[in-house]
């Protein structure tokens, strides 16, 4: 049987002799960095993901349209398991980096809101985390307190506008090469609300208290109200425990090598734990 590099070395868009090197730092996929005639490329290979509801077809339609929206590279090859994306000249974002670029990600984050949904062809995701936190907990039978915490969080949620998401927010995910800041990695592109991408993007932050003012003034233009201000604090806690649990589902079903899941979950509950013991209590009715 072929290895995974001889299958792509042979696939049909090469111009010439090919050369593939491994890119590491991904979670669930494997990539390649690929170098041709034409110039240099990503390769990256994975199927789907039922367990996490990732399905490439629904990735490929949305790397697409965030292509077209200016967000994302261009895909210009994809077979089942395989999308090959034009590669960035660029650094990946660290955790630090997210805090510091807010004014940069926010008008990012309104394109893709605004822009991707409205390109994004075939059938599509829909994204809440409340539905997937539960759907975790009872696929690995975690402990049920989770799902308890799951629908106090739900209940302080307002009603917002349904819009195209990223919803996986991680510093890995930002890049920044040619001038302009990029967002990759489009798995769990999906319908959502905004709430869930503000929350993500300030949980894989690490941001304070200071901090999400600052991102929540800058996206809603000021106009916060106390009750979005105590959603986000409750879609924050939830983004973690999503990401917590994420990694314990990975650790069961995946095992991708050289991936520490366990330390991954750990980080993640221990974000979770803190903001729960933050979060102002439930508004009495």
């Amino acid at each position: 049987m072929d290895s995974l590099p001889d299958k792509l070395s042979r696939l049909p868009i090469w111009q010439g002799p090919v050369t593939l090197e491994p890119l590491k730092g991904g979670l669930t996929n494997i990539s390649y960095v690929a170098t041709d005639r034409g110039g240099r490329y990503v390769v990256r290979c994975g199927a789907d993901i039922p367990v996490h509801h990732v399905f490439r077809d629904r990735e490929r339609a949305a790397s697409i349209a965030a292509f077209e929206a200016g967000l994302s590279p261009e895909v210009v090859y994809s077979e089942p398991g395989i999308m090959v994306l034009r590669f960035i000249d660029g650094r990946t974002f660290s955790e630090a980096d997210l805090a510091a670029n807010v004014g940069r990600i926010v008008p990012l984050l309104r394109n893709c809101h605004t822009n991707v949904g409205r390109r994004v062809r075939g059938p599509a995701n829909a994204f809440w985390v409340f539905h997937v936190i539960r759907d975790y907990v009872r696929l690995i039978d975690a402990d049920p307190k989770y799902l308890a915490l799951a629908d106090e969080l739900e209940r302080a949620q307002v009603p917002m506008p349904v819009v195209f998401g990223h919803h996986d927010l991680l510093p890995g995910n930002f890049m920044e090469g040619g001038g302009k800041l990029w967002l990759i990695d489009w798995e769990y592109g999906a319908f959502g609300t905004a709430m869930f991408d503000l929350a993500n993007l300030s949980s894989n932050g690490g941001f304070g208290e200071g901090e999400d003012a600052t991102l929540l003034d800058a996206y809603f233009e000021g106009k916060v109200s106390a009750d979005l201000r105590r959603a986000f604090a409750a879609m924050k806690a939830a983004s973690a425990l999503r990401e917590a649990l994420w990694a314990m589902v990975s650790d069961v079903h995946l095992k991708t090598p050289g991936v520490d899941y366990a330390a991954h979950a750990n980080d993640y509950f221990r974000r979770f734990e803190q903001l729960i013991a933050d979060r102002e209590p439930p508004a009495r009715s």
